[in-house]
Formats: structure tokens, C-alpha cells, sequence
């Protein structure tokens, strides 16, 4: 099996680290300059156990349960282990020791400091010390013979002494290491090391080289060296069978050799070259674990473990090597030290793995089946699996009671074994923002209303809630009676569960701090056997999950509401408004995967499921670390591989990743514990952990803001940012169009900044996708743009001379306005159909409503003296334009006039405003006869209709009729849509002429039409002014287009002193005044349509310059005729 370097992790703050293994292998223990003591139960470890001992820890030495650890104070202390109570002080210095040692049998330990002494001591009775004097310098380091004859010491006095410990006295001295005056000065520490078992060889690291040196005799054997180290080492250790030798350098290398073979096995490269100063064997497995000097804890795994089983000619070779085979990853019993070799027959050596509950292998090398039934996870039972093992056991019974020792082992073709993918132990549930509940002081929950803290140790057992907002309600203090294990916060309670015990059942507690009322707090208890294992808060509701599948909704108030089940066991929960998202095990996962899904609930009047059971998508091999809401209200989660999802309302309520947080994190072992996440403005708001994946209660940690960060790829392109940020902006947008179809009121600004925002970015990659000549691209670019920014992509690509992009720009312009007006007009049609059906029954009188012209002109005149109303007015006058052509299009008079009384008669809901139906207008044009009954409209509706197909609706300013407030009209889409057109010749507009009542007539001569009928209105003092300063405009701006030239013109009349613009609007009334007395005088009954209006027909026939041919003079005259016989009956 290869050599597996796992991912450093943070393990003390910055300085010299040392480690080691305890006595079983079965944890890691480190000291660090912060002081502190680490027991990590494994290299993944999120919550070690920490000892401190002092302001700043140099060395340790652990063995036979006490720890001893050289600290700042000059002092050898002992604590327990791994209790870590202090058990006094074993000897002191007049500076720090800087290294102590264990003997083999750890009774005694040696120390060298600072003050240039060396120190061994007994531990049962530190009185008893031995001092031996020598060296001129500090010391480096001590290293005892495992026969405790010898004490082998390095100093930066560049020797290397070996003292006999009965005598006191220095045996050898070797000047082997550069001086210096201190440890900080060292280029190596030079951390020396006797062979195991025997003592035979004393290693020193010189420079490059292991240097060894025999026993007794003190010459030098050989070096062990490597062109791949190229800086000095620093510390060297034997494997615990004596047989290799690892090696630690300063510049992060470490080299293993076999001792019998000299050769090198194994070559690691630190993953940031920091340097190596702990080393340390597993007792047992074959795995070395080291620190660097920035404080980062690695461990290396399967360390020369073929090696290790080709030097054993003893043990049967294909057990082992079937073992490897079949288990990659699971071979934690590959020993090195030569525990299992043993003289006698294979089956001996096979059968001590029988004596292991964690090892795969049993009697005649039979893989154990790990797969039927997994820790933690009572359900998942393969009952497959479990005949199997079944019919494995009654055959080892049958073998066991023949001759044992006959029978060889099986060739790996006849072993039984599981090669299927190994099933995931389920994700236990947990609360989104809180802690692990064994710790003493825990965050029970922390989001964007406020923080619940727990603390359970000798002095208190309390609850303390605090509020991020002291106005919601002020900080409290809560007793923890009942050992509360979950909570959550909102703005009305608190909610808290605990387990049952034997006495109590599991019970939900909340405090309604909202009340009113004096009783505030209500406590239900679950049923027998249930225990509570998630809970959330909503908006006036409160949930529970139970361990019997069940979902218990509560109002805030303590009724109970809806019960419902649940596919599988819960994971977790969480509530925001009237949502609720619930987190499940679909079944089990296999190879690391969990199974997880989904259900998202709407519990308010109109109760629905919008997420039934779905799948949940997580990384490979990674579980679930938060679940909840952004502020907004948008469902979310993050993995434990940092990857944050929020679901996509737009795109069928899918999962999108936002955020990689581990981007954001220094090292492997860094995490960002979530708070909570906020779509406006875009922020996910954090607690980033050095070396741990969860923040401790005190000191009080820091919030830092991340951004978020589609995983779009060419992201450093500016088309892979620009589309980047353009789908993150929809996504984040998407909530506004949900809060509104809820019910909820928008800031319509906000809309309008996100799409202004969205149609810049198009715009950016639409002229960059031009400049690479992609004209497809641009189409497809424009095809997301809105109408305005289409209009601007036909500017641009015709200034850019791409002709045909610009022909294909002005086609999908047109489109849009089409949509837009057939969009506008269904709302236009039931505003009809309210209008209709609140006239039927009453007398046809003219009303306000039916005096659009009127009122929007005493609208006008009343606005205009306000600076702003001057863009507003241009676009009334705007959308009056092509309304009146629409009604030319309607037919005769005859039809027309018949309008009013074939409205529908059904009530429409209505938005767009209120007005009074019943106020009277003072000046009334012709009235019209009302229907006598609700059933003749409605008899009158198909006609309606069927007339209708195909052509353009009337204008709303036709017949008394609801002004809406809120969406635009589509004249002015209509407009736009004509503006795009392809200009005609004048020979063609003669013909379009000739066909006025046909439907496809062209918008030129729709447009024609409409400018002659505007020159009837009443002016606006703005639009007299712009008559007037057209040329200075023009001359300043020649290539201006008429939309260009009004928008100047509104710029440069708000310039002007309210004096003069009010003298202008004086103006254009004493003008209107005449003008529509002398209109009222010259207009006849036949040029009046039946809504009170002039015929926008008539009226372009009149103003048609001389090249355009009249109608037909026939059917003009019937129409007068038509229309005059209806009026005087």
C-alpha cells in the first residue's frame, strides 16, 4: 500500500511544536508556544482535548499516564494524562529547559536547559537527581539508552557528549555541530535518538546526514543521506521495532531508510516548506506524525508497510497481501516493530487479529463483514449480507473442529468476501449555528436575531439569550434545570427542547417574550419513547421533529396545529415567515455519500409543499454543516466541504452553489462557521476558525463577511466575470418576485436598480462580443436584454457597422414590443370588463371616466408647474399617439358607437386604483343609451370578440373606461415597435394608404397618422417652448432623432426659472382655450366616434398632404351616412 500524507492541520499558534504518541497509539498528543497540551483523537479531530501548562510549553514527554513538559517558568512540571491535573513539579532550572526525555520503563526523565546543565531525575521521588556538567553552551538535546546506561546530550556548543549515568562522568565527545549562542541561533536542534530495544546505534542529525555511532565502541558506522535533502536536519526518530529511521529537515523534507538495507524508502515534501521539529513514531501502525515550526500538526500513513512484510520471512505472505488486497484504507494493524512475529506457524500469527474488534481479518484469513451492520445505524441491515455472514460462521464452525494446523489457507480466488460499495454511517441530527453538545460552554444557537449560550459546569447550569437588536427585547438569563440540549431565536420566542430520561419525557419549552399577556412561557411533553432531535421558529409557528418520524407544528401561542410524517430520519430544521425546510435521509449512502432530501412547506393560509421530498444535493464524501434562510427568505445550506447552495426559484426551485468558503480560508484545517446570509446586500456573514470547524464562546469571535462567487469557469476573462456577475444578479433578484406573489410589498426601486444593473452587464459583454466579431453571440446576449437595451444594440451594432446584426436586432425589437402590448393588452381588457359591468344598470351619463381627454388635461395643466412632471407629460402624449390609430382600425361608426353597450358584464379584479363611478363630470359629451339588462351585454360579448380577432384593441381613452395607474399602455410599445420598422419609400406610403382599414398596414403611415392627430390636442407650455428651441437644438446637435431631441429639450426647459416656465404654461392655456373653443365649433357628428372622441381616421385624411390619395369617396359617404341615421334615431 503507497505512503498517504494527510492534509496538515492547524494545531498551536506560531513557534516550536512537539509530538508524540501515547502509550496505545491510540491518540496524538502536541505542545505548542500558546501553552497548551493537545490530545487529538485522530488527524480530523475538530475538538481536542487541551491541557494548559504554562505561558509557553518547549518540550514533553509522555509515558505510563503522566505527561511531563518543560515550560517559560524554568520549570519541569507533571500533570495526569489524559486528565491533565497538575501533580507538582519535578525539577527546576535557572533557565527554560529546552528538551526532556522518558526512559524505557519511565521512571526516570532526563532534562537539558538553557543554563547549560543536564538533569535526570527520578519521577516517584524527585529528590533523587543526577546533574551532569560539561557542556559550554545551551542545551540542544537528550536522548536516553534504553538500557539507561547511557544519556546522550547535544549543546550549541557544537558537541555531542554521551555521559555514563552510574559514574556521572562524559564518555565521549564528538565535535560535531556548528556553535552558536542560543537555541533561536541553531540551524538544527539537532534532536538525537538511541536504536530501541538494544541501544546498538546512536543517531545524530549533522547537517545533511544521519551520522550513527556504535555502543561501547563510539565509532563512527555509516551515514545515511539523500540527494533530496538539501537543507540541514533537525530531528531524527527510530521506528518502534528499530528498523527504520525518519528524518526531518529544515526546509520541510522528510526522508525514511531502512536501517538493514541503508537504502531510502520514502521521500515527503512538507506542503509549504516549513521546517520539521517533532517527529514520532506509532507504537504500533505504521504512521509517523509531525509539526512544523508554525505550528501545523501532519501524519503520514502506511509508512514502508510492504517493507515491513517483505522482512518477515515468517509470517505466511498471502494472508498479509490479500489483507491489502481486499481492505485498502482499513489496514491500521500493520505493524512494524515485529509485535506479531512470532517463530511459530502462520495461523498463530493470523489469529492475533481475532483479538481486535476494529480489524477485518478473522481465522483463516476470512474478511470480516463490515458492511451488514455499521456503527451508529441500527436501520441499515442488509439482509443479504447477514445470510451470508451466517452461512461464514457455520463454516468457520465446521473448520474450527477439524486439525487446525493441517489446514492451509485459502488462495484469495476460494475467500468469501463483500466488494460492493461500503454503506455511509447516517449524519445524526443537529441545529444549524450551534456547537457540539458535550462541551461545557456551547453556542446552543447563533443567527441574525440574536445568540444562545449554554453553560454547564460546577459553578453554573444556565441558558443566557442575547439579542443582536437590544429593541426586539433585552438580554436574559435562564436557568438550565432540565438540561436543555436545542434552541432557537426568533423575533417572538425562544424555543428550547431537552431529552427524556428515565423519570421525564423529552418536552419542548418556549418562551413567547411577544405576549401580551402575563402567562409567557408553555411547555408540552412528547409521547413515550419519542425524543425531540430538531426544532425551529417561524412567523407565529414553532416545529418540532421527532425520533418517530413525526412533524410537530405548534403555534406560537402553545396550539397544537398540523402533524404530519416524515420519509426518514430527521437531519435537521429550519423555519423563516411561513416556510419551513425540512432536512431527511432518503436511505443510505455508500462510499462516503450521505442520501439526503428535502421538503420545503408553506404553513400560512394557503398551505402548500413546494419542495416534495427531493433529493439534496451535497459534495462527494461531505455531510451537512448548516441549514436555514437567507434574510430575504431564501432556502439555503452549506456542506462540510465549505460549498454554500441557495435554491433558484427561477429555475424550477433547484440548488445553485454561491460560495466556496474554503477560498477564503488560510489553511487545510481552517473552516467558516455560518451565521447567516444576507441576498441584499449580497453578504455571507461568518466566523472563520484557525484550525477547528466551530468557534469557542469566549473570547467573544468576530464576525467577517465573505462574497459570494458563482463557480462560472474563465472567471479571470472579463466575459467570464461579466457573466459571473449577471447570473448572480438574477439569482439574488429572484427573491423580490417571490416576497410580491406572497403578497409582500417591494421597494420597486430595488427592482429597478437590479434590472438596471442586469441590462448594463448585457450591454458590457453584447459590445465585447462585437469587438470579437461574435454576431451570434450577440443575438443570444440580446435575447435577454429588455426592449430599451435592445434599441441600444441596434445603435450600437449600427454605429459599428455590423448591418446584419443590426437588421436582426431591429426584427427582435419589434418582437418585444409585440409581447409587451399583447401582455398589456389582457390587463387593459379586463379593465374594460370592470368598467362595463359597474355601467351596467346605470345611466350612461358621462362620468370622469369617460372624460379622458378632459381630466388628463386638467392633470397636465395642475402638474406643470413642478419640475419633475415634465418627462411624465411627454410620455402621456407618447402613448396617445398610436391609440388614436388603433381606433381607426376598429371599422365604421356604426361598431364603434355600439362599443360601450357590448362590454362584459363579469367583475374583473381591479389594481390599478380607485375613483369615484358615480361623480359626474360638468362638461358631458354625447350620451349614450344604456342596455337595459346585464343579459343583453353579456349576449352582445361574442360579437365583441369575434370582431376583435386579430386586430388591436381600442385605446383606453376610448369611452368611459378605467384609467390604470400602474402598467404602461401599449401604445407606447407599439410605437417602439414602429420606430424599428424598415423606413418606406413615399410611393409605398400612397399604397399603405389605400389600405387604411386593413390590419397590416404599415407603422409609417400608423405613425403618420398619429403626429397629424397629436396637432389637435391642446400644447403643453413645454411642448410650445420645444416648437420654438427645435432648431437651436438641432443646429447644436444635428444628428439628434426626435426622441433624442425631447429628451434635450425636457433637460434644458427644467434649466429654465420656474417664472419662465410658468409664463410658457400660461401661455399654452390662453392658446388651448381658443383653439378648443373654435374645434368645438367646427367639428361635425359624423367625424365623432361613439366614445366621445374624434376620429383619428378623419382627422389624418384632413391633414394628409396632397400626394396621398383620398378613399374612395363612396365609402366615405356611407359611412357619414351610417353614422348620421344612428345618431338622430
Amino acid at each position: 500500500m503507497p505512503l498517504s500524507q494527510k492534509p496538515m492541520r492547524y494545531g498551536h499558534t506560531e513557534g516550536h511544536t512537539d509530538v508524540c504518541f501515547d502509550d496505545t497509539g491510540s491518540c496524538i498528543v502536541t505542545c505548542g508556544s500558546d501553552g497548551d497540551v493537545r490530545i487529538w483523537e485522530s488527524l480530523d479531530d475538530d475538538d481536542p482535548k487541551s491541557i494548559n501548562v504554562g505561558e509557553k510549553a518547549y518540550s514533553f514527554a509522555l509515558k505510563n499516564g503522566r505527561l511531563i513538559t518543560a515550560v517559560s517558568n524554568n520549570a519541569v512540571q507533571i500533570h495526569t494524562f489524559p486528565e491533565g491535573v497538575p501533580d507538582g513539579i519535578l525539577t527546576r532550572f535557572t533557565m527554560n529547559a529546552n528538551h526532556v526525555v522518558f526512559n524505557a520503563d519511565g521512571s526516570k526523565v532526563a532534562a537539558g536547559s538553557s543554563d547549560f546543565l543536564v538533569k535526570i531525575v527520578e519521577v516517584a521521588d524527585s529528590s533523587k537527581q543526577k546533574t551532569f556538567r560539561g557542556h559550554d553552551a545551551p542545551i540542544l538535546s537528550v536522548s536516553f539508552d534504553p538500557k539507561d546506561a547511557f544519556l546522550a546530550s547535544a549543546s550549541c556548543d557544537g558537541s555531542v557528549r554521551v555521559w555514563k549515568i552510574a559514574k556521572q562522568i562524559c564518555e565521549k565527545s564528538w565535535p560535531l555541530l556548528q556553535k552558536c549562542n542560543d537555541v533561536i541561533d541553531a540551524k538544527s536542534i539537532c534532536r538525537l535518538s538511541w536504536q530501541p530495544n538494544k541501544g546498538k546505534m546512536l543517531a545524530i542529525p549533522v547537517e545533511k546526514v544521519v551520522k550513527l555511532y556504535g555502543r561501547e565502541t563510539w565509532e563512527h558506522q555509516f551515514d545515511l543521506s539523500d540527494d533530496f535533502i538539501t537543507q540541514p536536519l533537525n530531528v531524527v526518530a527510530w521506528s518502534s521495532c528499530g528498523r527504520f529511521v525518519a528524518a526531518g529537515s529544515v526546509g520541510g523534507y522528510i526522508v525514511i531508510w531502512n536501517m538493514e538495507t541503508r537504502e531510502c524508502l520514502e521521500r515527503v515534501k512538507h506542503e509549504k516548506g516549513y521546517t520539521i521539529c517533532g517527529l514520532a513514531w506509532h507504537p504500533k501502525a505504521s504512521h509517523v506524525a509531525y509539526t512544523d515550526a508554525e505550528g501545523n500538526l501532519g501524519l503520514l500513513e502506511n509508512v514502508c508497510g510492504a517493507e515491513g512484510k517483505k522482512s518477515n520471512p515468517k509470517v505466511s505472505a498471502p494472508a498479509p497481501k490479500d489483507y491489502d488486497a481486499l481492505f485498502d484504507g482499513d489496514d491500521n494493524e500493520d505493524f512494524l516493530d515485529g509485535d506479531f512475529i512470532e517463530p511459530q506457524s502462520s495461523l498463530k500469527a493470523v489469529t492475533n487479529y481475532e483479538d481486535e474488534d476494529d480489524d477485518l481479518m478473522v481465522a483463516l484469513g476470512r474478511p470480516r463483514n463490515r458492511g451488514a451492520i455499521i456503527e451508529d445505524d441500527e436501520n441499515s441491515i442488509d439482509l443479504g449480507l447477514l445470510k451470508a455472514n451466517a452461512a461464514l460462521d457455520k463454516q468457520g464452525e465446521e473448520d474450527d473442529q477439524e486439525s487446525l494446523p493441517p489446514v492451509p489457507p485459502r488462495s484469495p480466488a476460494q475467500r468469501p468476501f463483500y466488494d460492493w460499495p461500503m454503506p455511509t454511517p447516517r449524519q445524526k441530527p443537529f441545529q444549524s449555528g450551534s456547537t457540539p453538545v458535550h462541551l461545557t460552554h456551547r453556542f446552543m444557537v447563533w443567527n441574525s436575531v440574536g445568540i444562545i449560550r449554554c453553560y454547564n459546569d460546577e459553578q453554573d447550569n444556565a441558558i443566557e439569550v442575547e439579542f443582536h437588536d437590544a429593541a426586539i427585547h433585552h438580554a436574559m438569563h435562564l436557568p438550565n434545570s432540565l438540561s436543555h440540549t436545542m434552541a432557537d431565536l426568533s423575533r417572538e420566542a425562544v424555543l428550547l427542547a431537552c431529552e427524556s430520561t428515565e423519570e421525564l419525557a423529552s418536552k419542548l419549552h418556549c418562551i413567547h417574550f411577544n405576549s401580551w399577556d402575563s402567562n409567557k412561557e408553555w411547555t408540552i411533553d412528547m409521547l413515550q419513547d419519542e425524543e425531540i432531535e430538531a426544532i425551529c421558529l417561524g412567523q407565529g409557528w414553532a416545529a418540532c421533529a421527532t425520533s418517530a418520524l413525526f412533524v410537530r407544528v405548534f403555534t406560537v401561542g402553545g396550539v397544537q396545529k398540523e402533524l404530519f410524517s416524515l420519509p426518514g430520519p430527521v437531519v435537521s430544521m429550519a423555519g423563516h415567515g411561513e416556510q419551513l425546510l425540512v432536512i431527511f435521509h432518503r436511505g443510505t449512502g455508500f462510499d462516503g455519500d450521505q442520501c439526503l432530501g428535502v421538503q420545503l412547506i408553506e404553513l400560512g393560509r394557503k398551505k402548500r409543499q413546494i419542495l416534495q421530498g427531493e433529493p439534496l444535493p451535497v459534495s462527494r464524501k461531505s455531510y451537512l454543516t448548516w441549514v436555514g434562510f437567507s434574510a430575504e427568505g431564501t432556502p439555503s445550506y452549506v456542506d462540510s466541504e465549505g460549498i454554500v447552495r441557495m435554491v433558484n426559484r427561477g429555475l424550477g426551485n433547484t440548488w445553485t452553489p454561491v460560495c466556496d468558503t474554503r477560498e477564503h480560508c488560510k489553511g487545510k484545517s481552517d473552516h467558516c462557521w455560518i451565521v447567516g446570509i444576507h441576498e441584499n446586500p449580497q453578504q455571507l456573514r461568518c466566523i472563520p476558525c484557525k484550525g477547528a470547524r466551530f468557534p469557542p464562546t469566549l473570547p467573544r469571535p468576530a464576525v467577517a463577511v465573505l462574497p459570494f462567487k458563482l463557480p462560472f469557469c474563465q472567471t479571470a476573462t472579463d466575459k467570464g466575470q461579466m457573466e459571473e456577475q449577471f447570473w448572480r444578479s438574477l439569482l439574488f433578484h429572484n427573491h423580490l418576485e417571490y416576497l410580491s406573489q406572497s403578497g409582500y410589498e417591494c421597494d420597486e426601486s430595488m427592482k429597478g436598480r437590479a434590472v438596471q444593473e442586469q441590462q448594463s452587464l448585457l450591454m458590457k459583454m453584447f459590445a465585447l462580443s462585437c469587438t470579437l466579431e461574435r454576431e451570434f453571440r450577440c443575438m443570444e446576449l440580446a435575447e435577454l436584454m429588455t426592449q430599451t437595451a435592445v434599441s441600444l444594440a441596434v445603435k450600437y451594432a449600427s454605429r459599428s457597422r455590423k448591418l446584419i446584426l443590426a437588421q436582426k436586432l431591429s426584427e427582435l425589437a419589434a418582437e418585444k414590443a409585440a409581447e409587451l402590448a399583447a401582455v398589456e393588452e389582457t390587463g387593459e381588457e379586463e379593465e374594460e370588463d370592470f368598467r362595463s359591468h359597474l355601467n351596467a344598470g346605470y345611466s350612461n351619463t358621462a362620468t370622469e371616466w369617460s372624460q379622458g381627454k378632459v381630466r388628463s388635461l386638467q392633470r397636465q395643466q395642475s402638474m406643470e408647474a413642478s419640475e419633475e412632471v415634465e418627462e411624465d407629460e411627454e410620455e402621456i402624449s407618447e402613448e396617445a399617439k398610436p391609440s388614436e390609430t388603433h381606433a381607426s382600425k376598429q371599422g365604421s361608426p356604426i361598431l364603434c358607437r355600439n362599443e360601450p353597450t357590448s362590454k362584459s358584464a363579469i367583475i374583473v379584479s381591479c389594481s390599478q386604483g380607485r375613483v369615484n363611478p358615480f361623480k359626474v363630470s360638468s362638461s358631458q359629451k354625447d350620451p349614450v343609451s344604456h342596455s337595459t339588462s346585464i343579459l343583453d351585454n353579456m349576449a352582445k360579448l361574442p360579437k365583441k370578440n369575434s370582431a376583435l380577432t386579430g386586430r388591436t384593441p381600442p385605446s383606453k381613452e376610448k369611452g368611459p373606461m378605467i384609467k390604470p395607474l400602474v402598467p404602461k399602455p401599449k401604445s407606447k410599445q407599439a410605437a417602439a415597435a414602429a420606430f424599428f420598422q424598415p423606413r418606406t419609400p413615399s410611393s409605398e406610403k400612397k399604397s399603405v394608404g389605400e389600405r387604411g382599414e386593413k390590419a397590416e398596414a404599415s407603422p409609417s403611415e400608423a405613425q403618420t397618422s398619429t403626429e397629424n392627430g397629436e396637432s389637435k390636442r391642446p400644447k403643453t407650455g413645454f411642448q410650445m417652448w420645444l416648437e420654438e428651441n427645435r432648431s437651436i437644438i438641432l443646429a447644436d446637435n444635428p444628428d439628434f432623432e426626435e426622441t433624442e431631441i425631447i429628451r434635450e429639450g425636457m433637460g434644458r426647459f427644467r434649466v429654465l426659472s420656474p417664472e419662465e416656465r410658468m409664463a410658457w404654461t400660461e401661455k399654452a392655456k390662453g392658446r388651448d382655450s381658443g383653439d378648443s373653443g373654435e374645434g368645438k365649433k367646427r367639428k361635425h357628428p359624423e367625424d365623432v366616434s361613439a366614445d366621445g372622441q374624434e376620429n383619428p381616421e378623419q382627422k389624418s385624411k384632413e391633414n394628409t398632404s396632397s400626394a396621398k390619395k383620398p378613399k374612395p369617396p363612396d365609402q366615405t359617404a356611407c359611412m357619414k351616412l351610417s353614422a348620421f341615421a344612428f345618431q338622430k334615431s
